[in-house]
């Protein structure tokens, strides 16, 4: 396995196991839905941000295992936007190891943020036991978060922002 900058051709797929491993994770406790969770734009939000870096973990047989976008700023409080691992192949490591490589590449960052919707019990033991960030607001319609479009809180009430400082 290794993590490499996104490539051009790889795009598509990309954000499609990505979509659907978003999908999956909905799925595991609201039941199957038809609406897509992930919407494309979100993730071309990103793809797009000239501060992001999008990275493919790719296998042997140079197969997408997972994926990872971050936003790297100056002041290095950073931020992880999304990673994912295929789904069928979760629950393997892969995405601690994503995660160490990113740790690896950007070692002066002092912050790093992240956030994952409150139903996600999955995303929420991955980056509090396995990665050791740490919770640090809950944000929902009693609490929203300013960078965020108020409704937002209608659809799925709410989300955790995790941050993990980095020791020199």
């Amino acid at each position: 396995m290794k993590l490499i900058n996104l490539k051009n051709e790889d795009i598509a797929l990309f954000k499609k196991y990505m979509q659907e491993s978003f999908q999956y994770g909905y799925e595991l406790v609201y039941g199957s839905d038809k609406s897509q969770v992930l919407p494309e734009k979100d993730i071309d939000k990103s793809l797009n941000n000239p501060k992001c870096h999008s990275y493919e973990m790719i296998d042997d047989n140079n197969e997408i295992l997972g994926g990872v976008i971050v936003e790297i700023n100056e002041d290095n409080i950073n931020h992880l936007d999304f990673l994912f691992v295929r789904v069928g192949i979760q629950s393997k490591g892969i995405g601690q190891v994503i995660w160490k490589e990113i740790e690896n590449m950007y070692p002066s960052t002092k912050i790093w943020k992240t956030c994952t919707p409150y139903f996600d019990k999955r995303n929420i033991h991955f980056y509090v036991n396995k990665l050791k960030f740490k919770i640090v607001e809950y944000y929902n319609e009693k609490h929203p978060d300013s960078n965020m479009k108020e409704d937002i809180y209608e659809e799925d009430d709410g989300m955790f922002e995790f941050e993990k400082e980095m020791h020199k």
